[in-house]
């Protein structure tokens, strides 16, 4: 357990700490008049309906109802305890909390092991980039990086490195780890006898690969000689998956959340190239397929995404592939053509920085214009049965547009094009779009963040009481003479909701603490999961700034008056009981009393 944090120093975070900030690293989000909108990390969406406020500092989404303020916000994607999300923001703020964080019974500390494996490779990356720029030994790798126009500066960003040709340096720099944990780890390997270790990488040009937080976990080394493989890469590890690691996404991230914009190459070389042509907000997959895990890291933090592959027919297949997942995921996806067979290294190396900039990156097509491309390749179409093959396939392909205008736009470009009737080419769009519809799996990508289920919106109003609780409570997160006034109205009676009533409670014991209003810090101070959700719901209600008078007493009134309804329908049934009872004396005395209490509802 860790001891409780001051109050004070948890608003001096809250006070350093901008939620749009923080979110903006896990959301994808759009300035829409106050506020920020962007699709809900707590549930899969495709409108937006996630809304984060920058004025009262708190997030609501209207789909799923998930709501809090910063701190809640990281405690349900990362499942962190509350004071584990305070340290990290106090961190994030340079703020001393002044008491220390223990580890969470809940959530295990990172293994010894696991440590070991991350401080190992970070001082070899230290060292082998430390011999690449200091010694003679590794003058013909330098001059070879520098022949190939990359910078002083490029090596040092990327902290590129040199693996002298020795069969056991490695084993040796790492003597103070235990030499089965670096085997495990990828760094070393153990001789066929068994007797002895030596270095995965002799005599390369070291790549270091990093995780999303900036920790070294695996090489790529890039031989000189006639060594093969060309590229020598770590094999997966404890530290190291393919499938979840997008090179230079630690560096790329603060680009691409300014620009919400990633451009994604198949691998680190390429990210390289385009880092040096000024390119800062480009990524690279591992030597493998897009996967979920990486479409999911991208879609947190991106918009747009440009894709930029190999132009042959692998990475044009590899492109396509990649492009419909992430359309699928309902990203906007770009594509930048490459010419001649090369790829983004040769390109830039062939002619230069800026035609890769500005001839390549800027000159991007937009994915459906791509599919046009792919669906040509080996087809010709002066053959009528490749015409009709080709013509249906790009059908198939518009049938999948959301955007009316779009789908117009290509089924023009094909009329034009074939001499082909547009009202031919629209029903038959619209036949495959039916077709889609029904045979449309249903798939998701699950991200691993605490999930809310989405609460279907009632076609029917709120009755008039609840709406009004609603209202007083968010009058009352705005001033504590509001709160002053509700108590002074209700004396002995309660709010008709339990957990209006609760949160009634703790205002009235927030304000007595000597806390200002404050949406942000009043979430903090209840701490209670289902009660901050419907504080944050409440506040986002658009209410008058002030509320007068005649609309405080309105709302009481409500309030007050759904008790006597509640009395008079039960009273109404007593009476229709004794009339059926045949006791119409005791039918007519309870007449009476409802008469009275309808009287006092005006």
């Amino acid at each position: 357990m860790v001891e409780r944090i001051p109050d004070e120093k948890v608003n001096e975070v809250k006070q350093a700490i901008d939620i749009v900030d923080v979110i903006g690293e896990h959301v994808a989000l759009t300035k829409q008049g106050r506020n920020y909108l962007g699709l809900c990390p707590f549930h899969g969406e495709k409108t937006p309906s996630f809304s984060v406020s920058p004025e009262k500092q708190i997030f609501h989404c209207f789909g799923c109802h998930a709501g809090g303020n910063v701190f809640t916000f990281l405690m349900d994607l990362q499942g962190y305890s509350f004071q584990e999300a305070a340290f990290h923001l106090a961190e994030r703020a340079n703020v001393d909390l002044g008491v220390e964080l223990q580890e969470s019974g809940n959530k295990p500390a990172i293994s010894k092991d696991f440590q070991q494996m991350l401080d190992a490779h970070d001082q070899l990356t230290k060292f082998y980039h430390h011999i690449l720029v200091n010694t003679t030994d590794a003058e013909h790798a330098l001059q070879y990086l520098l022949d190939r126009g990359f910078t002083r500066e490029v090596i040092e960003k990327f902290q590129i490195g040199y693996a002298p040709n020795q069969w056991d340096f490695a084993v040796k720099y790492l003597k103070k780890y235990d030499a089965s944990l670096m085997e495990k780890a990828g760094l070393i390997i153990k001789s066929e006898k068994g007797d002895k270790y030596f270095d995965r990488f002799r005599d390369r040009i070291m790549f270091p690969i990093y995780d999303r937080n900036g920790n070294p976990i695996a090489f790529s080394g890039r031989t000189l000689g006639d060594s093969t493989p060309k590229y020598l890469n770590s094999p997966e590890t404890p530290i190291f998956n393919k499938s979840s690691t997008l090179y230079n996404f630690h560096m790329a991230r603060p680009s691409i959340r300014k620009t919400q914009h990633s451009v994604l190459f198949e691998g680190f070389a390429d990210v390289i190239a385009a880092n040096r042509a000024g390119v800062e907000n480009s990524v690279g997959t591992m030597g493998t397929s897009l996967t979920d895990e990486h479409l999911a890291i991208l879609k947190r933090n991106s918009r747009t995404i440009t894709i930029c592959y190999d132009s042959d027919s692998a990475g044009i297949e590899a492109a396509y592939r990649a492009g419909k997942m992430l359309a699928g995921a309902n990203c906007t996806v770009k594509v930048a053509m490459l010419p001649d067979g090369l790829d983004p290294d040769d390109y830039l190396n062939k002619y230069g920085e800026e035609k890769l900039q500005h001839e390549i990156m800027q000159a991007s097509v937009p994915f459906m214009s791509f599919k046009l491309i792919y669906h040509r390749r080996g087809k010709n179409l002066q053959n009528e049965g490749d015409k009709l093959s080709y013509i249906e396939q790009v059908l198939g392909e518009i049938a999948q547009l959301g955007n009316a205008v779009e789908k117009d736009l290509y089924l023009r470009q094909l009329s034009s094009e074939f001499s082909i009737s547009l009202d031919a080419l629209k029903m038959q769009e619209e036949e495959l779009a039916g077709r889609q519809t029904i045979n449309k799996p249903n798939k998701s990508i699950n991200a691993p963040v605490k999930q809310y289920s989405v609460r279907k919106r009632s076609n029917h109003l709120l009755p008039a009481y609840h709406t009004a609780e609603r209202r007083l409570i968010a009058h009352m997160l705005k001033s504590e003479d509001i709160v002053l006034k509700v108590r002074e109205a209700l004396q002995d009676r309660t709010f008709n909701i339990d957990e209006h009533q609760a949160i009634f409670t703790y205002l009235l014991a927030f304000y007595e603490t000597g806390q200002s209003s404050d949406s942000s810090a009043f979430l903090n101070f209840i701490r209670d999961g289902e009660l901050q959700r419907i504080v944050a719901d409440i506040d986002m209600m658009e209410v008058n700034e002030e509320v007068s008078d005649q609309e405080l007493t309105d709302y009481l009134k409500q309030l007050l008056n759904y008790e006597k309804m509640l009395e008079i329908n039960e009273k109404k049934a007593l009476q229709k009981e004794a009339e059926r009872q045949n006791d119409f004396l005791k039918a007519a005395e309870i007449g009476m009393e409802v008469m009275l209490l309808v009287k006092s509802l005006k």
